[in-house]
């Protein structure tokens, strides 16, 4: 069975999506992405959430997982086994590659 790599692309901050039109304070709060980082990989063989990834990510990245996963491909991309995906937090989102790795 085939395994997925996610490799963490890009976290975007509040600051790179508002400039000074930022909604709120968010006092308190991080202005990056506090769970990931460019350059950090994680590697699953199933659909479950791998050990220390963020919850809400994996929901929302969790149909393009699926999809390679089971021997899918976006032609788009321009390479087999390989997708771009994002988390949904509007105001700190972040970026992953997923990257079917063959056994």
């Amino acid at each position: 069975m085939s395994r997925i790599r996610i490799t963490v692309v890009r976290a975007f901050s509040t600051e790179e999506l508002f400039s000074e039109d930022a909604p709120g304070t968010m006092e308190g709060y991080a202005h990056v992405c506090p769970n990931h980082h460019p350059g950090q990989e994680f590697v699953t063989d199933s659909v479950g959430c791998p050990e220390g990834f963020c919850s809400w990510a994996y929901a929302d990245i969790r149909r393009d997982i699926n999809h390679i996963l089971r021997d899918g491909d976006y032609g788009w991309i321009g390479r087999k086994g390989v997708a771009f995906s994002a988390c949904t937090d509007g105001l700190r989102p972040v970026v992953f590659k997923l990257e079917r790795i063959e056994d």
